[in-house]
Parts: C-alpha cells; structure tokens; sequence
C-alpha cells in the first residue's frame, strides 16, 4: 500500500485541524498488493510547503504527471501510530502526564498523572455580547439578548410545522442576537435563558486582560468544568490555574498562571488551552478537594527523599518548569502531539521556588509596582487625557503612543523576551485596550474607566515591571537535567 497524504497530518505528524492553518487538500494513493501474501504494508510520505497556494500545488501536482515521480519519504508509525515522528523524544513518555482523558474520566482515586482532571477555558462563540470592560454595557446586552432568544424559544414551541430548518426559522438580526449551533440547539430543546447580576463574573480575556463576564451556560457556547473550579467569586481568592497550550498549538508553546474563569483563546487567538486547577469544588462552593492526585504526591516525596514537599510546591515545580526554555525547544514536537509530561528534575527546590514568585506575579500583576524608568512625554498645548482609542508602539518598540496627550518612552528591550503565544505581554496589552465597535451588532467595548482614568497607563508600567522579573527568573533557572 502506498500513500500520499499532503496535509491530514502536520509536520509532526499530529492528526489535528488545529495544526494546519490553510484550507486543506489531500491526495491519496493506494496500491493493491499483487499476491496475497501477509507482508508489512507499507505507508510512504511527500508534502508540500503549508504556505504554498494552491495554484502551487497545482503546479506541482502537474509537474510529477506519475506518482513514481514523487520524492516518496518511507515512514514507521511508532506504538502509537503516529507516522512522522521527527523531533519527538521518547524519553518524554517516561515522564508523568499533567493529566489525561483515562484518569480524567475515571472515577475513584487516580494515578499516573499528577492532575486528576483539567478544562479548556471558556467558549462563548458569542463574545461581543457577554464580555465587556463595562459592567453596565454588559448588562443591558445581555438582556437584550436574553429577551430575543427567549421570544424565539417561544415562537418555536408554537410553530406547528415539524420540518422546519431552524437556521431558516431562527431570527438573523445581529443586532439582536449572536447564533451558534449549540444556542439552536438549547432553543430547539425549550431551554429558555435567565438574566442574574451573579453571573457577571471576572474573567481573564486575554493576557493581562481583565473582562467582566456573562457565565452562563445557555449564553456561553461551553463553560467546560469551571462551575467546578470557580464557582462563586469566594473561589477566586484561593484557588489557581495554571493554563497550558493544547496539543496541536499553532504559536508558542505558552503557560500562564490565573485565579480567575479564563477564555478558550486566552493566550492565543489560533489555540485552545488546557486548564489545570489547585482546587475542585461543588457547584455551590463547597466540598473543596486538591486536585494533585496523592500519588504523585508519593512520587515526588519518594523521588527526592522528601517527606516535606506539599502539594502546593508540585503545583508550582509545575509552573517553574513549563518555562524552562531547554524544555520548551527540546520537547516542542511532543508537546504538539500530548499535554505536557513533567520529568523529575535535579533542582526540585529551585523549580518550585522560582514557580511560585512567577506565579505570585503573574496572578497578582495588578498590585506590582510601576516601572520607574518610563517617560511620560506630555504633547505641548494639548488637554490632559488618559483615555485611549487605539495605542501604538514605535517601530523600534521603545515607546508607546498612548494617545494625543501622552506618548511613553524608554521600554526596554528585555520586555518583549516575555512572550505568551504570538505576542509579548505588554503587546497583549496594547492590542486589547482598545476602543472596539463591533460592526454586525454595533456594540462598543470601551477599556476605559471613569472611576479609575489612569487605570490603562499604570498598567502598562505595571507589566512592562512583570515582563522584566519574569524574564529574570527564567533566566535564572536551575540546569534542567
């Protein structure tokens, strides 16, 4: 048998659409065997470049005329049949999982994974309605939405004609209301939605970027586990998440800490991320449990012969070395293809230690002081004012526009080494702290705070300080080995 197989697979070999970024095409070929003998079949490779148009391939295609005119790569699948396997190391399977779907779906007490169960982040599929910087906007789009997707629930229960196709019945005004195929379904099924201050909730958007929230699970597309692990906004003192790429991302492997409901897209509009809390919780708040399995507790303290180490500082060993750059490079393939494996490091100490001061900075970035070396340049004869529309950096990114009155200048270099996905943490900042006006609905998100004005500018200084110590304490870290 013989294959060509152009793009169901990516470079790595991981069967995943979220790792092709360009519409698709595949050619296959097979060739019957000419006896029937019970020889190994045999599976041959040949791609493209994933950046080529698809005049490109055409040509292509056109100029091999015969498939022997390919330049055929014999491939082996490995046990678990994953044909391209270059730059995957096997040692990385002998680590322990974070998590996996067996122990996640398994009930009783867990092994072999230090997470009993983890979540993707919030999906909404409708995030121009129930995410805004304003409490108030928030609302009232809210209700305006609940109230037409309720009368449509209505008008559905009272049409009589059972044939119907509900994208032609349903109401497609954007400025009403945001479909998905999950909202058709709850309609279909007389699920009618309700309106409730207490589910206006804190979320983290976008690196850095706080939201308020409209939770909900008729309203949000998939709320995933977090009724489990942010419940009620008590939770949010107490419990962490560390947020990791999903397997098959696009952009940089990325991680970062929250104690907040984050969003699918957190750190990188193009990937999903997985979620791995501290705590689990009921929905009401209560009957709190760790979520770091006792056994690998007992791993680690039988490892490194000690009986001190808390489940507190495996959660934060965790964090610490899911930035080590060593880990990140060496183990980029087979992080594209599993959920991170975390080995048993030499310095056990120094990862747990160095992952709780990037975790007490990253979750508590707000409260971080000011980076003192930033110049306010004041334009001459222009008002003060601290709202932005749109902020720009220079070209050489050692200042920011921040509007009309104010540009900022003296941005170090270094900050732009902390980098979460396709973007630094302060280019985060920079693209969500806009004014947006979405042009289907025409709802405005505006960032920008009449009880706190200068909110947006201190919180530039105040990364910019994060994105500094973050990148020292990587680059402080102990020999990963």
């Amino acid at each position: 048998m013989l294959k060509y197989i152009a793009t169901t697979y990516n470079r790595n070999g991981v069967k995943s659409k979220l790792t092709i970024p360009q519409t698709t095409n595949c050619v296959n070929f097979f060739i019957k065997k000419a006896d029937n003998t019970d020889s190994q079949t045999q599976i041959f490779y040949a791609c493209v470049d994933e950046f080529w148009r698809k005049e490109d391939k055409y040509d292509h295609l056109n100029s091999k005329q015969h498939y022997r005119n390919v330049e055929w790569k014999r491939v082996t699948p490995d046990k678990r049949n994953t044909w391209l396997t270059e730059g995957l190391h096997a040692e990385f399977d002998s680590f322990i999982p974070m998590g996996n779907k067996a122990m996640k779906a398994a009930k009783g007490v867990a092994t072999d994974v230090i997470f009993k169960t983890y979540s993707l982040g919030v999906s909404t599929n409708r995030d121009v309605w129930v995410y805004n910087f304003n409490q108030d906007v928030l609302s009232e789009n809210v209700h305006r939405m609940i109230e037409n997707y309720n009368a449509e629930v209505d008008r559905w229960q009272r049409q009589d004609n059972p044939g119907i196709n509900i994208d032609d019945f349903v109401m497609s005004d954007s400025e009403k209301i945001k479909w998905s195929s999950g909202l058709k379904q709850k309609l279909m099924s007389g699920q009618a939605a309700e309106f409730s201050n207490v589910k206006v909730r804190q979320s983290l958007y976008r690196p850095f970027t706080k939201s308020n929230l409209f939770f909900d699970r008729i309203m949000n597309q998939a709320v995933s586990l977090f009724p489990l692990i942010f419940p009620i906004p008590e939770t949010e003192t107490e419990n962490r998440v560390i947020i990791v790429s999903d397997h098959g991302f696009r952009s940089e492997f990325s991680t970062l800490m929250a104690n907040l409901i984050p969003d699918l897209h957190t750190l990188s509009t193009s990937d999903g991320f997985q979620c791995f809390p501290f705590y689990i919780y009921d929905e009401d708040g209560t009957n709190r449990r760790e979520n770091i399995t006792d056994w690998a507790l007992a791993q680690f303290r039988t490892h490194y012969e000690d009986d001190t180490i808390t489940k507190w500082d495996i959660f934060h060993y965790n964090y610490g070395l899911l930035h080590h750059p060593d880990y990140r490079e060496k183990y980029e393939a087979n992080l594209k293809r599993d959920l991170p494996h975390i080995p048993f490091a030499t310095d056990f100490r120094g990862f747990a230690e160095a992952g709780a001061r990037l975790a007490n900075l990253h979750v508590t970035y707000e409260s971080q002081p000011e980076y003192a070396k930033l110049k306010f340049v004041q334009t001459p004869d222009t008002p003060l004012d601290w709202c932005v529309e749109k902020m720009k950096l220079s070209k050489d990114k050692t200042s920011l526009i921040y509007n009309n009155f104010l540009t900022l200048s003296g941005i170090p270099p270094k900050v732009f080494d902390y980098r979460l996905g396709t973007r630094s943490a302060l280019e985060w900042v920079v693209d969500q702290y806009r004014v947006k006006i979405d042009k289907r609905s025409g709802i405005v998100n505006d960032p920008n705070r009449a009880d706190d004005p200068q909110y947006i500018v201190k919180l530039i200084a105040k990364v910019i300080t994060v994105s500094l110590e973050t990148v020292d304490i990587i680059n402080q870290l102990p020999t990963l080995k």
